[in-house]
């Protein structure tokens, strides 16, 4: 008889098998025994999959991918954890929560993410019962943070206290979290699926790049909202489409939910790990808006109204920092710039304590990592501005500061090529001093590999993370996009065909932003000047000489290029 052999189980199918074999929210008692047992004893199955369904992936070694194999590098005994921030509110008794966390765990380091999490590092085995009993106690949870499922839901930071909100949309973003986070029947997911609602006219929460998004619109005399679905960044990046429909507020939270279950009944988005998102629908099953609106309102049972006039917004900051009245009379709130994001425990406790002494004791982290004190009498933000800047934390930085966004890197990530957090901050240095006259808002965007945490598809200029090999050894390197947008412009970044090791990056920055400051035309932005300059056009700007473009990734056996060995 002849023996036959079983096909090997490809990564999509190890992930389903495992899915359909535990619901990972129903067996929290698997990681008390862990804890108890010790490090040793966590199996494969939770170390790589089911972990990520409480917020926790193991952490890497400082190494990231190049130290491991299949694109993934090693692991650590510790873990990070994301905590889920719905819409980003944040008390101060729970901030507090989260420092004493940090300073006791996470070696006094977390960082705000681009989706209003907080992330901690160094955690061991034994303290993440802990860690998750403290957070369940004052009504936060890492559930949903990582995983298959529906990830923390994002909203506008200021909402409820903006002067031109069209609806406070974060009750509502609140209750989608609270009805999909940790709900079973959304535990397995093709893949990760994320959810952005606001009722403000800025679009501060970037609803083109979320699998399904809320923007806040006016009927007449009636709010409700515009739909968009399939946006997605990673190393394929697509723009959010827009539904032709206009959602009612109370019919919002069931749309959301009847999207999530499109996205979850697609069995052919499970059959590869890289096709798995909702965007895929879109750019290789044929799905159109039209035929999208179809089967939700299939699922609906009813039909939505034809969409309305709706109006993106300008080229504007959205990173909500400084001083600035809010719609209350007497009341202001305060933006604080937190460079890439990072935070010690300590700076956190003291935002907790300020929060509570100069205000309200209310707190909004936002997507380009950043910290908001809201509900502040007006009498007391000066004085809290000072304060703030005494802890760290800028109210008025540099448009270098304010625009710089880092994901997290090899320094924790078994998925990153290049280190980011130190390296941003060192960038902001650099060109703070090579280009101190620069005097407009900059998103400098800088992500540690191709899946794009760090957002550089949407950013005036992002850099994605590469490794090459200079001066006879492999070494950190960047390559260019530039005149990502989102809003009224909204455009991918354009890869420009330029990678140099690291420690060149800033030299090409100054290049380029002196040629523009030089080259611009009255009233004429970064954006705008981008537009109208070619990939070559722009790469020469950044080189300061004529230079054939490379390709983003090196070929096996090659070096790029204009590129020193």
């Amino acid at each position: 008889m002849t023996e036959t052999t079983q096909p090997k189980e490809t990564k999509a199918q190890k992930i389903e098998r495992l899915k359909r074999e535990k619901n990972p929210w129903e067996a929290f008692n698997e990681v008390r025994e862990f804890a108890r047992l010790g490090r040793s004893s966590v199996v494969p199955e939770w170390a790589s999959a089911y972990f990520k369904w409480w917020g926790v992936y193991t952490q890497g070694d400082g190494v990231g991918a190049v130290g491991g194999k299949g694109g993934e590098g090693l692991a650590t005994e510790y873990f990070m954890m994301r905590i889920g921030i719905p819409n980003g509110i944040v008390r101060a008794d729970q901030l507090r929560v989260i420092a004493d966390i940090t300073r006791k765990h996470a070696r006094n380091l977390a960082d705000i993410t681009v989706r209003q999490n907080i992330q901690l590092h160094w955690l061991t085995i034994e303290s993440l019962p802990e860690i998750v009993d403290a957070l369940d106690a004052i009504g936060l949870s890492p559930k949903g943070a990582c995983g298959d499922v529906v990830r923390n839901v994002t909203g506008c930071p200021l909402a409820g206290v903006a002067h031109d909100e069209i609806l406070d949309a974060s009750s509502l973003a609140v209750a989608v979290a609270h009805e999909l986070t940790a709900n079973p029947d959304f535990y397995n997911l093709p893949r990760k699926f994320k959810i952005s609602i606001s009722g403000c006219p800025v679009w501060c929460n970037y609803p083109e790049i979320n699998d399904v998004a809320l923007t806040g619109v006016r009927r007449g005399n009636e709010v409700g909202y515009s739909l968009r679905v399939g946006g997605g960044l990673s190393n394929e990046p697509h723009l959010a489409v827009r539904l032709d429909a206009f959602i009612q507020p109370e019919q919002a939270l069931d749309v959301v939910r009847r999207v999530a279950e499109v996205f979850r009944d697609q069995q052919g988005l499970r059959e590869s790990r890289d096709r798995a998102r909702l965007k895929y629908l879109f750019m290789r099953e044929g799905w159109t808006a039209e035929s999208f609106l179809r089967e939700l309102e299939l699922r609906l049972g009813y039909k939505l109204d034809p969409g309305v006039e709706e109006h993106a917004p300008e080229d504007i900051l959205r990173d909500h920092a400084g001083i600035h009245s809010q719609k209350q009379a007497g009341l202001s709130y305060v933006g604080a710039s937190v460079l890439r994001g990072r935070l010690t425990g300590d700076q956190l406790a003291a935002a907790a304590d300020l929060a509570e002494r100069y205000a309200s004791g209310e707190l909004r982290a936002t997507i380009m990592q950043n910290l908001i004190f809201i509900n502040v009498p007006t009498e007391n933000a000066a004085e809290l501005a000072g304060e703030i800047e005494k802890i760290g934390l800028h109210v008025e930085g540099s448009t270098f500061w304010r625009g710089a966004i880092a994901c997290t890197g090899t320094e924790f990530c078994k998925l990153a090529i290049t280190e980011t957090k130190g390296f941003a901050r060192w960038l902001v240095e650099e060109l703070e001093e090579r280009v101190p006259h620069f005097d407009e808002q900059l998103k400098l965007h800088v992500t540690g590999c191709p899946n794009g945490c760090g957002q550089h598809w949407i950013a005036d200029i992002g850099l994605e993370g590469k490794k090459i090999k200079h001066e006879g050894k492999m070494v950190d390197a960047y390559y260019f996009c530039v005149g990502g947008a989102v809003g009224k412009y909204a455009a991918v970044a354009r890869p420009v065909g330029y990678r140099v090791p690291a420690t060149e990056v800033p030299s090409a920055l100054e290049r380029l932003l002196r040629t523009y400051l030089s080259e611009r035309r009255p009233h004429e932005n970064l954006r705008a000047y981008f537009g109208r300059h070619s990939s070559d056009e722009i790469r020469d700007r950044l080189s300061g000489i004529p230079l054939e473009a490379v390709e983003r990734d090196v070929p096996a056996g090659r070096v790029p290029h204009g590129v020193a060995e």
